[in-house]
């Protein structure tokens, strides 16, 4: 046992030095004076923030990614969004497969935590997901060619068709088409259906695609599709399905009911547009950072709602981040049983473990709590008000990307301290803490303690 529990440990910290190093080499790229259109040095903070922000796939920025960035800094952006998208160390391993190099038991566990899954991931589940990456990221592309190369040229609209691809694909939200994000296409049907499925499919998760793939090649083989798709799928592609779709559609009915007459957001826009809109705001708080709506805009309630879907983000073993809405749904099934008396956490007629359930609580805790702390940081170091600061912690710390406009103003400290609340975000708070915990001694390891109860609400 001691062994294996070393194993995770330093696994967890290499994943987490792993994003480290990226950082540092992204860094030094970008303040080159080549990857500047203007041809000068970036700041040091500026071209950490961007690397960051890119890596951990964010979208914040504090320099304008169209204009003060050359072809060679959106590409050094372009691969880091895509390193961030996969994983680092997933990208790694499939580096070592096209060199042909073995790889070990070590280095799978490396991917397994990194992914956060509780199997070995082998050669062949690293081949899908690269493979399944660069075949979504080739439709989106397609599709924004639609629009894009007509209106820039086939040069400049492929390329502006394969960034955006693979920044909507790795939630990174991230765009080079200047400096109003997406508003120019704000009710183009191509460009939000094609930002929306690409968000939508990297945020579900890679698990959730193999088993919807496995599913439909059974039920086609059986010729039975009866009862053979959701019905057939694991609880956690149910609980992820079903709680992304609740989220999308509740999230832009509130949006379109508290935004409908605001004429600073949707109030000009036909009913169409306004529907759309509203569907894409609702999924790009999902940690992807696009915007057809500026956030500084919206009614109040709309900001309480955009805040709630990005704490929440996407599903594990995805290119999103927020405390998962696997976790969400955990949440809301252990109220239930607790409501109803029951015993255990009950999903789709299965019963979610202990174990899990501790888990998801934990994140949610910890995630919360460094939240608070960079809030209370930020309110001391920053003289915005405190809606603006908690709206840009929470895009932060949940990897979305949608900003009030503070982040470009921030002090040196403050920029520093939304780099830290990405990092966390990304890698997730429990491998942060993992990471950099201090060993527990082992003589405490099999001690069971004497039980107690406490006084609970």
């Amino acid at each position: 046992m001691k062994s294996v529990k070393k194993c995770c440990f330093n696994t967890t910290r290499t994943v987490a030095m792993g994003f480290l190093l990226i950082i540092i080499i992204g860094t030094c790229l970008l303040m080159l004076p080549v990857s500047s259109a203007s041809r000068e040095a970036t700041p040091m903070i500026d071209a950490m923030f961007t690397t960051v922000t890119s890596v951990c796939v964010t979208g914040l920025v504090t320099v304008t990614t169209a204009s003060h960035w050359s072809l060679f800094g959106h590409a050094v952006i372009l691969v880091l969004i895509q390193l961030g998208g996969l994983g680092v160390i997933c990208c790694g391993m499939a580096l070592l497969m096209l060199l042909k190099k073995r790889i070990s038991l070590r280095e799978r566990m490396l991917v397994q935590e990194s992914y956060g899954v509780n199997t070995y991931l082998g050669t062949g589940d690293i081949k899908r997901i690269v493979r399944g990456t660069f075949i979504i990221e080739g439709i989106g592309a397609f599709f924004y060619g639609l629009r894009f190369i007509p209106d820039f040229g086939w040069i400049r609209g492929t390329w502006y068709s394969v960034f955006h691809s693979v920044s909507a694909f790795c939630n990174a939200g991230l765009d080079i088409i200047g400096d109003s994000s997406l508003i120019p296409y704000k009710t183009d049907i191509i460009v939000n259906l094609t930002t929306i499925f690409l968000i939508v499919t990297g945020g579900v998760g890679f698990v959730v695609w193999w088993d919807i793939v496995g599913v439909i090649r059974t039920a086609r083989q059986r010729k039975k599709y009866k009862n053979m798709l959701f019905g057939k799928l694991t609880l956690h592609s149910k609980l992820a399905l079903a709680t992304t779709a609740i989220l999308i559609v509740v999230g832009a009915v509130l949006i379109f009911v508290f935004e409908y007459s605001n004429k600073a957001t949707l109030g000009n826009e036909r009913l169409g547009g306004k529907v759309i809109m509203s569907f894409f705001q609702s999924v790009t708080t999902r940690t992807a950072g696009f915007l057809t709506i500026l956030q500084e805009n919206v009614t109040d309630a709309t900001y309480l709602i955009t805040i709630v879907l990005m704490f929440i983000g996407g599903s594990p073993m995805g290119t999103a981040g927020g405390i998962k809405t696997t976790t969400l749904a955990m949440v809301v099934m252990c109220v239930v049983s607790v409501v109803r008396g029951k015993k255990d956490v009950e999903a789709f007629n299965r019963k979610i473990a202990t174990e899990d359930v501790r888990t998801g609580l934990t994140v949610i805790s910890v995630s919360a709590i460094i939240l608070a702390i960079g809030i209370i940081l930020l309110t001391i170091i920053e003289p915005f008000s405190l809606k603006e600061i908690v709206f840009e912690s929470v895009s932060a710390i949940a990897t979305v990307g949608l900003g009030a406009g503070m982040t470009p103003y921030l002090s040196t400290a403050g920029k520093f301290i939304l780099i830290v609340l990405m990092y966390i975000g990304r890698i997730g708070p429990i491998t942060m803490a993992t990471a950099f915990s201090v060993k527990r001694s082992a003589t405490m390891d099999g001690v069971e303690l004497a039980e107690k109860k406490i006084l609970i609400g």
